[in-house]
């Protein structure tokens, strides 16, 4: 089973979308192993957006990831980085299809509610990242995991 970080950011918080957003991954089968709402500092929002240091809106992403409460989750399943980024839509909410998170309800990518990780290797980078082994709780069996995983 792939793991996946998914962060429902400033602006979905703000805006009362957490549960919507939560219920998306879940009705699609992810499953929640890990979940906690925090306000992210300055180091742990430089530490996840490193990959962009060097570029022009770094220090932008930094300041809005820390500038209200965020939701973190880690989700487990079949193809979870696909089936959450499928889910989530495309990074431009003006190219993201109805029926997506970003397609249904951003307007701007500066302001697109919702992170998720792009592999398998940095899904459990960013995991790490946001949540100690401890605060994790894989292994368990949903009764309705028959009828979505094979």
């Amino acid at each position: 089973m792939e793991r996946t970080l998914i962060i429902v950011k400033p602006d979905a918080v703000q805006r009362g979308l957490t549960g919507e957003i939560i219920k998306r991954f879940e009705q699609r089968g992810l499953k929640i192993i890990g979940i906690k709402l925090l306000q992210v500092d300055r180091e742990l929002a430089e530490t996840h957006y490193d990959v962009h240091r060097e570029r022009p809106f770094f220090a932008g992403l930094v300041e809005y990831i820390i500038s209200a409460p965020v939701v973190v989750m880690a989700l487990e399943g079949s193809d979870a980085i696909a089936a959450a980024r499928t889910t989530i839509g495309a990074t431009s909410p003006s190219l993201a299809a109805a029926g997506t998170i970003r397609g249904d309800y951003a307007l701007e990518i500066g302001r697109n509610l919702v992170h998720g990780s792009d592999s398998v290797e940095n899904g459990e980078i960013e995991i790490a990242n946001f949540f100690a082994e401890s605060e994790l709780c894989g292994g368990w069996a949903r009764a309705v995991d028959s009828w979505v995983f094979e």
